[in-house]
């Protein structure tokens, strides 16, 4: 059977996020969604997405194909009911379509199919706070599934433990006096990552492979550090969605950060309002704050997005793709795509320019910025243009 991830009507609602990615790409826990649904049902997968994403991104049909929507993780009881799932059917969860099969160019009603409900209440993304707010689950289903009939590494003599049967080390991991606290969630560390000296990590936490957690650092769970990334200070319950940098002093918290980020030392997020209040947060969807239900709730950063030092967040704040954002002051909860500047004003960050520093980090991880890569960020400079001021 051939599967096939699409992106379904949580696309908005997950911008900025989803500029440049399909949903199933979106890492929650340890692994990105796509990961999930791949280990499970141990086969590849592939995507329909936006046509200017669909070139890195393509789809490939065969003569039978299950389609499942990227925003909902798996379980065992859903994989039960895909294996179950008959032509004419749909899976559904409330008004959300979640999987259907379809041959090979079949033109599809799908109001016409019968509906059958799923049989759990799912895991799944619908919000960019639930990517944060979820994670703690997410990192105990992916530990599971990863750790299942696996032996962990030894951890070194010199390492504190704590519920040391819910600590799991992949191969090549360093770890050297450090205080590792599974009472309340698992811990889990990558192939080749690296915890250095007098770290303190309270579980569910996930340092993904060849991620790197800094001298003296500070995690709270849950939190995710994802591939060769790098992360010092203090971090609560944030995602680094991977090749992106937190690597001084300062504060991140109930936040999530896409691919190729920096944040310069001693940045810091709010994530509580003075008040006490409700916080809302930028949404493209409907181009205005929405109430999120969440108390707490800190930084939302696209990919490639930078801060100088010594950068302060406002609670609930929301930046856009390719940001450049430096000065003193707090910037504007919604800081748009490609924007160069601070908290006295901000102009259009040049494509050029943007392109030349993405060329350059990427460089540094052996990764080529490639012509999809390019073609992708300009498309989100176009759409993105009317959020910008100058």
């Amino acid at each position: 059977m051939n599967y096939i991830l699409f992106d379904g009507d949580a696309r908005n609602k997950l911008l900025p996020f989803t500029y440049t990615r399909p949903v199933a790409d979106i890492r929650v826990g340890i692994l990105t969604i796509r990961e999930k649904w791949e280990l499970l049902l141990e086969t590849t997968t592939t995507t329909i997405t936006e046509a200017y994403l669909s070139e890195k991104w393509p789809m490939v049909e065969m003569e039978e194909n299950v389609m499942i929507n990227g925003a909902y993780f798996p379980s065992e009881s859903l994989l039960h009911q895909l294996e179950n799932l008959q032509a004419n059917q749909v899976l559904v969860h409330q008004d959300t379509y979640v999987a259907f099969k379809a041959a090979e160019d079949e033109e599809i009603d799908l109001e016409s199919f019968e509906a059958i409900d799923l049989e759990e209440e799912p895991l799944y993304i619908e919000n960019t706070w639930d990517i944060f707010s979820k994670n703690g689950e997410a990192i105990e289903r992916d530990f599971y599934w990863l750790t299942k009939d696996k032996t962990s590494k030894e951890i070194p003599g010199s390492v504190f433990c704590v519920n040391k049967e819910r600590i799991f080390v992949e191969e090549g991991a360093k770890l050297t006096m450090a205080s590792l606290n599974a009472a309340n969630g698992p811990i889990y560390i990558g192939k080749d990552a690296e915890v250095m000296e007098s770290c303190s990590i309270r579980g569910p936490f996930a340092l993904c492979e060849h991620a790197t957690l800094k001298m003296g650092a500070k995690i709270y769970g849950p939190t995710t550090v994802g591939p060769y990334s790098k992360v010092g200070g203090e971090v609560s319950n944030s995602i680094l969605m991977g090749y992106s940098n937190k690597g001084h002093d300062g504060f991140l918290g109930n936040s999530v950060l896409g691919e190729w980020c920096n944040l310069g030392a001693d940045t810091n997020n709010s994530n509580l309002k003075n008040n006490y209040a409700e916080v809302r947060l930028w949404c493209y969807e409907t181009e205005g704050f929405a109430k999120t239900g969440l108390q707490f709730c800190g930084l939302m950063m696209g990919d490639h997005s930078k801060c100088g030092i010594n950068t302060m967040f406002n609670t609930g704040t929301v930046v856009g793709v390719s940001a450049n954002i430096f000065g003193a002051g707090f910037p504007r909860n919604f800081v748009p795509s490609f924007s160069w500047g601070g908290s006295s004003g901000t102009t259009t960050y040049k494509t050029n320019k943007a392109f030349e520093v993405a060329e350059k980090v990427m460089s540094r991880r052996e990764i080529d910025f490639s012509e999809e890569d390019r073609a992708i960020l300009e498309h989100v400079f176009e759409e993105t243009s009317k959020f910008r001021r100058g």
